[in-house]
């Protein structure tokens, strides 16, 4: 896979010239940055043949009235008819949906315009009985979309009181993704609010072909799990010129996914753009062939991140984070394949998953500890094939930033700060140099 190009050749990225001196203390510097489009949309004007209007179908959009139904029938018209169809959520008017799955194979190739708001109950009862795990859910539809500029409001403030991480107390439950596409190809999500999501906002699984672009995803910082993309199984997908601000990973990526490209993305707070967790419970996965190209990442847990269990097995290979901003991240660059999300410690296991060719080029900014590279690799299977070039982080609360490694094995190119430690004649070594500034640019 080394050296086979499957993405076209980079453009210069519009994150650097706009970023540099941006300030993520407030939304409006959000709004500046990316722009949704307005919505807008005469309700009065004539139908045309092939548009299906939400209030055609009984849906009141009164926020208060349950619209679940009307949806359902207006998706059952829309994906058979003959032709491209179109469900239309006037702006002005909010949906109240329940949980919901909207299946194909369709006859049309459907858009939903989402030009209003959709909301998701605020009461996690209205769950009972159903999937805890889905709210909207769309299952092997081809050539669908989902766009328009509106809103879609997971509500899910009395789903975070409930979570065990706020509350050690409560029992550990599943909650819902907001938006889940399963089984999915040539799907297009974009010009979307996406916020407050129970858990996950987005989940791509088992797809294939997806363009994500243009999307804002919003939650505060304390919401548990709340990840803004999650791509599990799924092939050939874009993420690119979004903003993502939750309490978990920005962009996850997971199981068996493959042809991954996310680019130009504004990630803060958050967990970070993460590959895994893999390997839990002893499972195997692979992720390959995955590039990360254009991103500034403020005041989150991680920057570029591999992360698995012990135990497990598969692969993490070919995979690239380059032209990377950090501002004040935990662990700008890290691999850590000693992972434990869990309240007791987690068992020494000897099989591990394999993570081989990983580069990380041109990532530039400050960290806000002292160790702003970390390689914790496998006892049993270490780090190979690890690379670095044009690399320059600064610690905010030291002279000197640091970078610790076990067990990896890799090689550099032109000026790295902090200095690598790749393995040599110790397993362990922990580099503590100055930097060069004039040997780095911006």
């Amino acid at each position: 896979m080394k050296g086979q190009r499957l993405w076209p050749s980079p453009i210069p990225i519009f994150l650097f010239t706009v970023l540099t001196s941006l300030s993520f203390e407030c939304s409006a510097e959000f709004d500046s940055l990316l722009q949704l489009p307005l919505s807008g949309f005469n309700t009065t004007r004539p139908r045309s043949k092939g548009v299906f209007y939400l209030g055609d179908f009984g849906a009141k959009g009164d926020g208060i009235s349950n619209d679940t139904q009307a949806l359902m029938e207006a998706w059952k018209m829309a994906c058979f008819f003959p032709t491209r169809a179109r469900i239309v959520f006037p702006a002005s008017n909010t949906f109240l949906v329940h949980p919901i799955e909207l299946h194909g194979p369709c006859r049309s190739r459907v858009t939903l315009r989402i030009y209003g708001t959709i909301n998701a109950p605020k009461d996690p009862n209205a769950w009972a009985g159903l999937n805890p795990r889905k709210w909207l859910y769309f299952r092997g539809v081809n050539h669908l979309t989902l766009e328009g500029g509106g809103e879609i409001n997971g509500m899910g403030y009395e789903w975070w009181m409930r979570s065990c991480k706020i509350n050690s107390t409560n029992l550990c439950r599943h909650a819902p993704t907001a938006i889940t596409f399963h089984k999915c190809k040539n799907l297009k999500v974009h010009h979307l609010l996406i916020i407050d999501s129970q858990q996950m906002h987005v989940s791509f699984t088992n797809c294939l072909r997806v363009v994500a672009s243009n999307l804002k995803v919003i939650a505060p910082a304390f919401s548990p799990n709340t990840d803004g993309i999650h791509i599990s199984a799924s092939k050939g997908v874009m993420v690119k010129n979004s903003i993502i601000s939750t309490g978990d990973d920005c962009v996850s990526i997971v199981s068996n996914s493959s042809r991954v490209l996310i680019r130009d993305i504004v990630c803060g707070p958050g967990h970070g753009i993460s590959i895994g967790s893999l390997g839990k419970q002893n499972t195997t996965a692979q992720v390959r062939n995955v590039r990360v190209d254009g991103a500034v990442l403020s005041n989150t847990e991680n920057g570029a991140r591999i992360k698995t269990w012990q135990g497990g097995s598969g692969c993490v290979t070919d995979v690239t984070f380059k032209n990377m901003l950090m501002k004040n991240v935990s662990n700008p660059i890290i691999i850590d394949q000693y992972y434990c999300d869990s309240n007791l410690p987690c068992a020494n296991q000897t099989s591990a998953v394999k993570i081989e060719d990983i580069s990380f080029i041109h990532i530039k900014g400050t960290t806000a500890t002292t160790e702003a590279i970390k390689f914790a690799c496998s006892d049993t299977l270490p780090c190979v094939g690890l690379f670095l070039e044009d690399i320059l982080l600064l610690s905010n609360i030291s002279e000197i930033s640091t970078s610790s490694c076990w067990q990896a094995h890799g090689s550099i190119s032109g000026p790295v700060y902090p200095p690598p430690c790749f393995l040599s004649n110790e397993n362990f070594i922990q580099q503590k140099v100055q930097p060069d500034p004039a040997s780095h640019s911006f």
